[in-house]
């Protein structure tokens, strides 16, 4: 079995509460996890920007990965968020069946 955690930078803390909340609502997401103040630099539209960020880590099935990452796409302030998903395929095995039964 295996899970996917999802990576995605928001421009701030309501921001992952916003996207987090919604990827629970409607079951996309088992649980999330959300950082604040991250430090970004990054290039954009050719300067180099540094911003406060917050990062929101959902945890998922594999299967809905492809509707979370559109869903967040769809409702992201950002023109082109960082959504990264990652596969785990170790771990507490209870924890994994307690994700997939809390999506889906």
């Amino acid at each position: 079995m295996a899970i996917m955690l999802v990576y995605i930078t928001t421009g701030d803390v309501e921001e992952a509460r916003e996207i987090g909340g919604e990827l629970i609502m409607r079951h996309l997401a088992a649980c999330v996890n959300i950082f604040e103040k991250m430090e970004s630099m990054y290039w954009w539209e050719g300067k180099l920007e540094r911003s406060e960020e917050a990062v929101l880590l959902a945890k998922t099935p594999p299967e809905l990965v492809e509707k979370l990452i559109q869903t967040v796409k769809n409702i992201h302030s950002y023109d082109c968020p960082a959504i990264v998903a990652i596969e785990s395929k170790q771990g507490n095995d209870e924890f994994f069946e307690w994700v997939k039964s809390h999506t889906g």
